[in-house]
């Protein structure tokens, strides 16, 4: 056990006097302290242990009868302690005089034992002698301490190195091996040890004589031998890229050192940087430029031998949800767990490729039909359209489809994959979940998107959408609840869109985003400004798009909007679908709590075509339910939809919610809603979706006895 390091004191020249009797003690101070050592005194057995704590004593001088604790006690508490174990004692005494005592302080530890009276000059040269006797020892234990220390370091660096070195004696044997060494050559030390270097030299070519060797001639002349490119035979019977490096030791030791560099990581990190200009690092998979490279092999092969192949794009369904509500991370293992999917589905000269996002091409070489092709996408949409289990909860993906077949659909590298791509989306237009091969009518639809898309862009930017309002009716009384505003847009070449030809690429480009905030502030501009023509009690209704209901910001949007107008929250509506709703129920409950703090009335938008639970209904915060025209349509014909629609009815009633038949068209549509129990309803039947100059002459009760069955008219 290493000694514990004192107090760094003028070290080892510190004598320590103990003895009861004053008058010994001055006189042992008058003796002894002429500047040579310094001298302590202390007058018991405890404070001399005391004094040993705290200084660093080469010598005590230790009286034998004490009170409480007598010196043989000090002696035998001093060895006791690795502190002062080695420190010289020597006896003074003037009584204990017999061979007993002698004996006993000699086996407690001391070097001498001095009887008094004494002769001052021997116990100055035995003084001497003692303390240059422990400053011998202490500079030994410190240089044994300095050397096993430095032989510690020694050989950690050599353990623990990652070069592999070697010692070898000038027979050419090896006498020593690091571990770093052995796992290179995947054996052990023990197997290196006592054997020739040159059986381990794989290239260059060295010969077996070692006095004929380049190694040797090197060392004979004092001189470092470089190899930059040699290779080491293994264990195992492989060969390992290696540097080498060979330097003479001293002359003395007779050896030389070698040093071998493992260069088969950095052969592997170019492998790897080249590799990764070609391969999706998540999956292993090519990336898009290594399936370009590749589908561009394959075209110039197959021109050349005729045959068939064909490109099919996929794109994951319902993945933006996966990464949206589990986070990245679980996407990723997602995508993870697809590749290796695909990749055994597919067949071991088919060529894989993840195009990034959730987007994978795969390449189909020589097919015998087109056919091939579609059965391949099958498998596909099959295999990837399972649950996942992901963090404890399951996840269903689904998979959409294009297939472009060379060389009826392209002839080029980026031909292929744009028509690929193109009906790719129109089987996510036709339902999801399906592929569809690439037709030159599709080409012409997606030309026609992006025209739109872009069209979009520029009606935003020239303010060409506007509001027209549906007046919403009681059907007992006639009397107007008030209106819902619904968003329109007249293109200035093509007139009149659709609505439902441009909302939805609203949302799917995200643009609904810019034209939300407008939809409230003019909404509620308008309430505002009806509020002396139709009351305090006018409702107006804003349909707000899922991606925007799930916006954080929605709430202080309504409340900005509420406080530029000074409009009562009440008279504003927030119409959102059931679909919508059940995208995110923990932020649906937030979303809608804030809504009813914020005093917003909420409406559920063609209730009865989504698929929300019953069961999560009851936990919302609503106050009107809006049943889809679909139903309304049909309910006189049929009793399944009219079963549904008596089902909302009498739902609303119970959750203490307003019910709103949308798309009502007759008056027997709208005396079958009142007789069972419906309370408002709009449509046709009253009118349609009206300019602000006719909404604010719309009357403030309709007159359903002067009411006439309107013509056959689209419904809005």
């Amino acid at each position: 056990m290493a000694r514990p390091q004192p107090k760094q004191q003028s070290a080892s020249s510190i004598l320590l006097v103990v003895d009861d009797r004053q008058e010994n003690l001055v006189a042992m101070e008058a003796l002894l302290d002429d500047g040579e050592w310094q001298v302590r005194t202390v007058d018991s057995g405890e404070a001399a242990l005391q004094c040993l704590l705290e200084e660093e004593v080469g010598l005590v001088l230790l009286d034998v009868q004490m009170p409480r604790m007598d010196g043989f006690e000090v002696a035998r508490l001093m060895r006791s302690s690795p502190l002062t174990r080695y420190t010289p004692i020597i006896f003074i005494s003037a009584i204990a005089h017999t061979q007993d005592a002698v004996l006993r302080g000699y086996s407690s530890g001391a070097v001498d034992f001095i009887l008094k009276p004494f002769d001052p000059q021997v116990l100055r040269h035995k003084i001497q002698s003692l303390l240059a006797h422990e400053r011998n020892r202490r500079d030994l234990l410190q240089l044994s301490q300095q050397l096993d220390s430095a032989r510690a370091f020694n050989a950690s660096v050599l353990e623990n190195a990652a070069e592999g070195i070697l010692v070898v004696g000038e027979d050419g044997l090896i006498s020593f091996a690091n571990p770093a060494m052995a796992q290179m050559l995947q054996g052990s030390v023990a197997d290196l040890e006592g054997s020739p270097l040159l059986d381990l030299i794989g290239h260059p070519e060295v010969g077996r004589e070692w006095r004929d060797s380049t190694f040797f001639r090197h060392w004979r002349q004092g001189q470092t031998y470089r190899l930059h490119d040699a290779s080491l035979n293994t264990f195992s019977g492989e060969r390992l890229p290696v540097a080498l490096s060979s330097s003479p030791l001293p002359r003395l030791q007779r050896s030389m050192v070698v040093i071998a560099l493992d260069m088969s990581v950095v052969r592997q990190l170019h492998a790897q940087l080249e590799s990764q200009a070609i391969t999706d690092a998540l999956t292993g998979l090519l990336n898009r430029r290594g399936f370009h490279q590749s589908l561009e092999a394959s075209l110039a092969r197959i021109e050349r031998n005729g045959r068939r192949m064909a490109v099919l794009y996929l794109d994951l369904d319902g993945f933006k949800l996966i990464n949206d509500s589990l986070g990245h991370e679980a996407g990723d293992r997602v995508l993870r767990r697809v590749a290796e999917q695909l990749k055994h589905c597919l067949r071991p000269y088919d060529i894989l490729a993840r195009m990034g996002g959730d987007e994978f091409t795969a390449l189909l070489d020589e097919l015998e039909h087109p056919e091939d092709a579609a059965r391949v996408a099958e498998k596909l949409i099959e295999l990837v359209s399972v649950r996942h289990r992901i963090e404890g909860i399951d996840v269903t993906l689904g998979a959409s489809v294009g297939i472009a077949c060379f060389p009826e659909c392209g002839q080029s590298v980026d031909g292929l994959l744009r028509a690929a791509d193109i009906a790719m989306y129109e089987a996510k237009r036709a339902g999801r979940q399906q592929y569809r091969f690439y037709s030159p009518e599709m080409n012409g639809r997606a030309r026609s998107r992006l025209m739109l898309e872009e069209s979009l862009r520029n009606a935003i930017e020239n303010k060409d959408f506007h509001l027209v309002y549906q007046p919403q009716i009681h059907l007992e009384t006639g009397r107007l609840r008030g209106f819902e505003a619904l968003l329109r847009w007249e293109h200035r070449v093509a007139g009149t869109v659709a609505p439902n030809v441009f909302i939805p690429l609203l949302e799917e480009t995200r643009l609904i985003n810019r034209l939300g905030d407008w939809v409230l502030r003019e909404g509620a501009s308008q309430c505002s400004a009806w509020r002396p023509r139709f009351g305090d009690d006018l409702v107006i209704s804003l349909n707000v798009s899922p991606v925007q209901f799930g916006m954080p910001q929605l709430v202080d949007d309504l409340r900005r909007v509420l406080e530029a107008f000074a409009l009562p929250p009440q008279q504003l509506e927030v119409e959102v679908t059931e679909s919508a709703l059940m995208q995110d129920l923990e932020l649906t409950r937030e979303q809608l709590r804030q809504l009813r703090e914020l005093g917003v009335r909420i409406a559920i938008d063609d209730f009865g075509t989504g698929y929300s639970s019953l069961a999560y209904l009851r936990h919302f915060e609503l106050d009107t339910l809006k049943i889809d025209r679909l139903f309304v349509a049909n309910m006189l014909d049929s009793p399944r939809d009219a079963a549904v629609v008596s089902t909302i009815i009498d739902l609303g009633r119970h959750l203490g919610l307003e019910v709103i038949a949308e798309g009502v068209e007759t008056l027997a549509q709208r005396d079958w809603l009142l007789a069972h129990g419906c309370t408002f309803m709009q449509g046709f039947l009253v009118a349609p979706g009206l300019p602000v100059a006719k909404a604010e002459a719309f009357p403030g009760v309709v007159d359903w006895g002067a009411l006439r069955a309107p013509a056959v008219l689209t419904s809005t």
